[in-house]
C-alpha cells in the first residue's frame, strides 16, 4: 500500500527516538504539519505524519468507505517498519483508537492520545451527534458516508473547533476535510474496540474541555483504562493540534517525553 508520509527533520542532530503522528477521521497527515511537526523538529525530533489509506495522498480513496480499523492499524505497522527506530506514537481521535489497537500486539517507547476515541468506542458520541444533528446523521447513514457530519464550515466548527476559532482558519481547515470510512465507524462503534489489558506501553492521555466529539468524561475513562490520569485543557476544542492554544498541548507532550528520557 502506497501511503503518504510527511517527514520533517531538525536542522541539527535528531534525538534517537522519532515521532509518528496518526490523524483522526476526516483528516490526513496535513493536520499535523500546520503546527506540530515544525514544533517538534524545532525541539530536536524527527517527526513523521501518516495519511491512512484513502486519506490525503495515500492510495485507496475509491474504496474508502470499506476500509476497516484493522486496515488502518496495518498502515501504522507498515510505516513503523520504514523508520530507523521504533517511534513514539501520537494519535488523535480515531487515530488514538488506531494507536491503542496497534499497541495490543506491538510495544512502542511511549504513546500519546489526544482527544482519543475511548476503549468503549463511539456509541456516546454517536448519540450526541444524532441528537444535535438528526438530518446530517440520517444522511450519513443513508449514504454510508460520514462527510455530512462536517460538510459545512459551521458543522466543522461545532464538531472540531471552538466558537472563538478565527473564521478564516475554520474555512481553511474545513476545506481540507474529507469523507471517512463508514465501516471504520462501525468498528469504532462495536466491532474493533481496544483491549487495554493487552497494552504495556506507557501513555499520556490528553483531552479538551470544549470538545463536543470526545468529551472530557470519555478522556478520563480512557486514562483509567490504562492506569493513568487524564489531563484536560479546558479552553481547547477537539482538534487540539489545530486549536489556537495548540502549543499548550505540544509543550505538555514535549515535557512528558523528556521526563521519560525520549
Amino acid at each position: 500500500m502506497k501511503l503518504e508520509l510527511i517527514s520533517r527533520y531538525p536542522a541539527g542532530d535528531s534525538r534517537a527516538t522519532p515521532l509518528l503522528f496518526v490523524h483522526g477521521a476526516w483528516h490526513a497527515a496535513w493536520c499535523w504539519d500546520v503546527h506540530f511537526l515544525p514544533y517538534f523538529t524545532q525541539h530536536g525530533y524527527a517527526a513523521h505524519a501518516l495519511s491512512l489509506r484513502g486519506h490525503g495522498g495515500s492510495e485507496g480513496r475509491r474504496r474508502l468507505r470499506w476500509h476497516r480499523i484493522p486496515d488502518y492499524v496495518a498502515d501504522v505497522a507498515q510505516t513503523v517498519q520504514q523508520l530507523p527506530q521504533p517511534p513514539v506514537l501520537i494519535g488523535h481521535s480515531m487515530g488514538g483508537l488506531i494507536v491503542q489497537k496497534y499497541l495490543e500486539r506491538t510495544d512502542a517507547p511511549a504513546a500519546v492520545l489526544l482527544a482519543s476515541v475511548p476503549p468503549s468506542g463511539v456509541l456516546a458520541t454517536t448519540w450526541r451527534v444524532a441528537r444535535h444533528h438528526p438530518l446530517a446523521f440520517a444522511k450519513a447513514n443513508l449514504t454510508l458516508s460520514l462527510y455530512p457530519i462536517v460538510a459545512t464550515p459551521a458543522l466543522a466548527r461545532e464538531a472540531l473547533f471552538t466558537p472563538d476559532m478565527p473564521e478564516e482558519a475554520v474555512q481553511d481547515y474545513a476545506g481540507r476535510l474529507q469523507d471517512e470510512s463508514y465501516r471504520a465507524f462501525l468498528d469504532m462503534l462495536a466491532f474493533s474496540l481496544p483491549k487495554p489489558h493487552k497494552v504495556k506501553t506507557p501513555m499520556l492521555v490528553l483531552g479538551a474541555g470544549r470538545d463536543t466529539i470526545i468529551v472530557p468524561a470519555q478522556v478520563e475513562a480512557t486514562a483509567r483504562a490504562y492506569g493513568t490520569r487524564a489531563e484536560i485543557f479546558p479552553e481547547m476544542g477537539h482538534d487540539m493540534m489545530l486549536d489556537p492554544a495548540w502549543e499548550q498541548a505540544a509543550q505538555r507532550i514535549l515535557t512528558w517525553l523528556r521526563e521519560r528520557g525520549l
